[in-house]
């Protein structure tokens, strides 16, 4: 499924903003053992609720984070899953992508 928004030169950067910050979520980071909600990825990556939404619906149909629970929805990043993606998937490659990713972001040095 190539859709414009996952080619290089025009990347998403949201959804790449929201794919990593689950990837590399640890339990100190969420409120709830289950994940982390919409509303609170939103807050922490100051970008709007609907476009987060957006971003979680396409990792969702990539099969690369879970959803639990209904209301209010958790989500949680599927490392299984994700190792076993296609390498020429262009979601696939755009999370692979770490040349401009700040890493002081997600860890404490």
């Amino acid at each position: 499924m190539q859709e414009d928004f996952y080619n290089i030169e025009n990347e998403d950067k949201d959804l790449k903003k929201v794919g990593l910050e689950l990837m590399f979520l640890t339990p100190e980071k969420c409120s709830n053992d289950d994940g982390i909600s919409a509303v609170e990825l939103s807050k922490q990556l100051k970008i709007e609720l609907n476009i987060v939404k957006k971003k979680l619906k396409i990792l969702y149909d990539h099969q690369i984070v879970r959803a639990i629970g209904i209301n209010p929805k958790f989500w949680k990043f599927d490392e299984y899953n994700f190792q076993r993606m296609d390498e020429n998937d262009p979601v696939y490659q755009l999370l692979c992508s770490f040349d401009d990713v700040d890493f002081d972001r997600y860890f404490k040095y």
